[in-house]
């Protein structure tokens, strides 16, 4: 016999499923063991990131870039890693020893730390990646804030809310870590030639505020679909100028025929003039 206290009353006729059953607000793709949710947000913003680190002043074959890699940091406790959201790198190929893909980051194999970091800020990772969290136990792993300033001593650390849009930087002096102003909007990186800054525009297809490379003088670094678009589009104006130019000189020389003509009308014959001039 049922129970009358767990009848739900259905109503007539009956709600649809996504009226009724839980949202994707009340189920994530959360991991109980990690914190931190690996929502769209989490593969568009690294994927934008990763199109359009291009340091002006490093060979492209010595830029390194991964999102969602495991980063394995400590000689003492090779098992311990982090994940940072991206990370990049110079001075280091694309395939481990110029042979494979990597399969994670490891940096005693490596020949240069991360220079720069980001992490995308999530629900219950606020303690982990601002470094609030309380000093860890000597046998279990540091907190991101830790292992990012004070055991690889990277240069710049980034933390960025979708949430609230806003956008906190550190860096790396006189080994701690500092808050960095915006100049102009954007995080001045001088070292690689670049800055970091948000941007409002559409990315895939979907317009929102993306945090993205710029040039120190804030010219955007564009990524590959977007040179094309705009090669497309020189392409398109410059056949419209050639265009309008023929255009122009065909609408110029029917002119001229018409005042040859009616010079002719006149009796005055428009080559003699011609001589004459």
């Amino acid at each position: 016999m049922t129970s009358s206290s767990h009848y739900i009353p259905q109503s007539d006729p009956p709600l649809p499923p996504w009226e009724t059953l839980p949202t994707m607000y009340d189920l994530p793709s959360d991991n109980p063991e990690e914190l931190g949710l690996p929502d769209d947000f989490h593969f568009l913003q690294p994927l934008l990131l990763y199109l359009t680190f291009q340091p002006i002043n490093w060979n492209p074959e010595l830029v390194y870039s991964a999102a969602d890699l495991n980063l394995y940091y400590d000689l003492e406790h090779p098992l311990w890693y982090k994940r940072p959201d991206w990370f990049g790198v110079v001075g280091v190929g694309k395939l481990y020893k110029g042979q494979d893909l990597r399969l994670s980051y490891v940096t005693w194999q490596e020949p240069a730390n991360p220079f720069v970091v980001v992490e995308l800020l999530s629900p219950g990772t606020e303690d982990e990646d601002l470094g609030t969290r309380r000093e860890s136990a000597a046998d279990k792993p540091p907190s991101k804030w830790e292992v990012y300033e004070r055991i690889l001593r990277i240069p710049y650390y980034l933390v960025f809310s979708r949430y609230t849009n806003e956008l906190r930087a550190f860096q790396l002096v006189g080994g701690h870590y500092e808050p960095m102003n915006l100049t102009d909007g954007c995080l001045l990186m001088p070292e690689i030639n670049l800055s970091l800054g948000l941007w409002q525009g559409s990315f895939r297809d979907i317009e929102r505020l993306w945090l993205r490379w710029f040039t120190l003088t804030g010219e955007l670094i564009p990524a590959p679909t977007e040179e094309v678009a705009a090669a497309t589009e020189r392409a398109m104006i410059a056949e419209q100028e050639a265009t309008e130019a023929k255009q122009e000189a065909a609408q110029a020389k029917r002119k001229a025929e018409q005042l040859a003509e009616r010079l002719r009308q006149l009796g005055v014959n428009p080559d003699e003039l011609d001589e004459l001039l």
